[in-house]
C-alpha cells in the first residue's frame, strides 16, 4: 500500500511540472483531491488492512493529501505572477518623461459650476471653506435647532457610522464652526462673516429624474448687523445671472427650515423645458434651487453671536441642480453615473 502513495506522489510531481496555465491546475486539483480523485481513491484499499494498518496507512494518505494541496497551493501563486509578469512583458513601452495630454478629458459640471460660484461669491467678499464630508449629530442637526426626535429629521434621512456619526445630509451642518472661527473678527473688528462652504451631501431617499442620494451643495452665510431679507435676494439674483449670463426668472415662497426664521424657497423657471413642465421639475414648470432665510436665533446664540445685537442669512445652493439647469441634463442621476460618453461634452479651457 505504501507503494502506492509512493508512486501517486512521483506522478502528481511529474504531472504538476508539466502545468502552465490555472485551468490546467484547476484540473489536476479535481482529479487528485477531489471526492472521486486519485488521493480518495487510496482509501478504499484501507478495507483489507487491519486497524493498526489502517491507522499508519491513513496517516500517510493525509500526509500526502496535504502536501499535494501545499504544492498546488506554490504552483498557483507562481502560475498568478508569471501572467502578472506576461502582462507586463505584453505592455507597449512609452516614454514616461512625455508631458501628458491635455485633451483626455474634461472636468466634471458640477466642478465648473462650482468654480463659476466661488468665483462670483469671492468677487463679492465671501470665502470659501471646507468642510468634513463625516460630521456629528450635533454639527448636522442639534446645532441647527434641530433637536432629537424633531419632525424635521424625517426629511432627511441620511446614512449613520457605528461610532454614531453620519455622513452630512447638508451642507449647513457647517455652519456652526463657521461662526465660531469667526465671531471674535465679527465682535471685536466689525468684520461680517461672509463665507459659503461647498461639499457633497448624502440622503437615505429613492431616486427619480430630479433626487439624488448623493448630490452637492453650496451653503452660504452672511452675518452683521441689520443684515435683511433685501441682501439675500440681492446676492442671489446677482449670482444666477452671472452663472447664467441672463436674467433668469425666480420666485420666492415661504419655506419651513428650523435654522431660519423666515424660511423661504428659492426657485427659478425650469430651464429643461421653458416653464412648460417636464420630469426635471415634476411638470410644474419650476426647479427648488436654493432654500434659504435668515438665520434662526438659536443657531446664532449656538455659534456664541449674540442675536439680539446681530442679524444673518444663510442659503443652500444645489449645485447639482444648477448644473442640470446650466448644461441642460434633465436626469439627475448622469451626473454620478460615470458615463464618459454624457460628461464628455463638457470641458473647460482651465
Amino acid at each position: 500500500m505504501e507503494s502506492k502513495i509512493t508512486s501517486l506522489r512521483a506522478k502528481f510531481e511529474e504531472e504538476l511540472s508539466k502545468i502552465d496555465n490555472l485551468g490546467e491546475l484547476e484540473s489536476i486539483r479535481v482529479s487528485y483531491l477531489g471526492k472521486k480523485g486519485s488521493v480518495t481513491d487510496l482509501l478504499k484499499g484501507m478495507r483489507e488492512l487491519s486497524n493498526d494498518e489502517k491507522k499508519a496507512f491513513g496517516q500517510k494518505v493525509n500526509e500526502l493529501k496535504s502536501s499535494v494541496a501545499e504544492r498546488i497551493a506554490q504552483k498557483t501563486q507562481e502560475l498568478k505572477e508569471l501572467e502578472v509578469q506576461r502582462e507586463i512583458d505584453s505592455m507597449p513601452e512609452f516614454d514616461i518623461s512625455m508631458p501628458a495630454s491635455l485633451e483626455r478629458g474634461s472636468y466634471h459640471p458640477i466642478t465648473l459650476v462650482q468654480r463659476e460660484c466661488e468665483r462670483i461669491f469671492k468677487s463679492m467678499g465671501f470665502t470659501v471653506e471646507d468642510y468634513s464630508e463625516v460630521v456629528t449629530d450635533y454639527e448636522c442637526f442639534e446645532s441647527l435647532n434641530i433637536p432629537k426626535h424633531h419632525p424635521a429629521r424625517d426629511m432627511q434621512d441620511t446614512y449613520y457610522l457605528e461610532n454614531g456619526q453620519l455622513l452630512k445630509s447638508q451642507t449647513s451642518a457647517a455652519q456652526n464652526a463657521i461662526y465660531k472661527k469667526y465671531k471674535d473678527a465679527l465682535i471685536n473688528d466689525g468684520v461680517p462673516i461672509k463665507a459659503i462652504f461647498p461639499g457633497r451631501c448624502f440622503r437615505n431617499e429613492a431616486t427619480d429624474n430630479c433626487h439624488e442620494n448623493t448630490f452637492f451643495q453650496m451653503e452660504g452665510v452672511m452675518v452683521d448687523k441689520n443684515t435683511s431679507i433685501s441682501n439675500l435676494i440681492y446676492f442671489m439674483k446677482t449670482m444666477l445671472s452671472e452663472v447664467f449670463q441672463k436674467d433668469i426668472k425666480v420666485r420666492l415662497r415661504p419655506g419651513f427650515f428650523p435654522f431660519v426664521e423666515p424660511g423661504f424657497e428659492l426657485d427659478i423657471s425650469c430651464l429643461i423645458c421653458g416653464g412648460e413642465g417636464c420630469p426635471s421639475c415634476k411638470h410644474s414648470g419650476w426647479l427648488e434651487l436654493c432654500p434659504c432665510g435668515m438665520i434662526h436665533p438659536e443657531v446664532l446664540k449656538a455659534g456664541g453671536i449674540d442675536p439680539d445685537e446681530y442679524t444673518g442669512y444663510a442659503f443652500g445652493l444645489g449645485l447639482t441642480r444648477l448644473a442640470m439647469m446650466k448644461y441642460g441634463i434633465a436626469d439627475i442621476r448622469d451626473l454620478n453615473s460615470g458615463n464618459l460618453k454624457s460628461m464628455s461634452q463638457f470641458t473647460d479651457d482651465e
